[in-house]
């Protein structure tokens, strides 16, 4: 397990980037799609190919992760009803509304969240980070916490 400073761990760069991104999926109905890398074997992620992660003080359809925390971990956000790819199931792809009143993708009830310090597709730097109050893991196409310790 790594720890980061969630406040820290974003920069200013960064997370103007990816909030473009986001903003992009916002734009249409997101789609989550699924790639495989070693150790953790297939992890859902955006058309882009950018890890999706969980987050254990999550709950099912409600998000924990606002402020300095969604700075450093911004929601994967949608304006409707997210499609799927091969692999993702669809019965586990939905929505919820956040407090902001943003719509946030969920899988098996679990809101997902990018990480600010990927740099594009399939870095996984958020794998098995402790922060915020819990743990960020990616999520399998099975709707599981992907519990393989990071690499170095």
């Amino acid at each position: 397990m790594r720890t980061t400073g969630m406040w820290k761990a974003a920069s200013l760069p960064s997370t103007l980037l990816l909030s473009g991104a986001v903003l992009a999926q916002s734009l249409g109905g997101a789609k989550v799609e699924v790639r495989q890398k070693q150790p953790y074997g297939r992890y859902l992620t955006d058309t882009e190919g950018r890890a999706l992660y969980m987050f254990t003080a999550d709950k099912p359809g409600e998000s924990n992760c606002y402020d300095r925390c969604a700075a450093a971990w911004p929601p994967f956000i949608t304006s409707e009803k997210p499609r799927e790819g091969d692999a993702v199931n669809s019965a586990m792809l939905d929505i919820m509304k956040r407090k902001d009143g943003k719509l946030q993708v969920t899988y098996n009830s679990m809101p997902l969240y990018y990480y600010a310090n990927d740099k594009g597709a399939g870095a996984t730097t958020g794998q098995d980070v402790k922060g915020s109050g819990g743990e960020w893991y990616l999520v399998s196409p099975e709707g599981k916490p992907i519990e393989v310790e990071a690499k170095s």
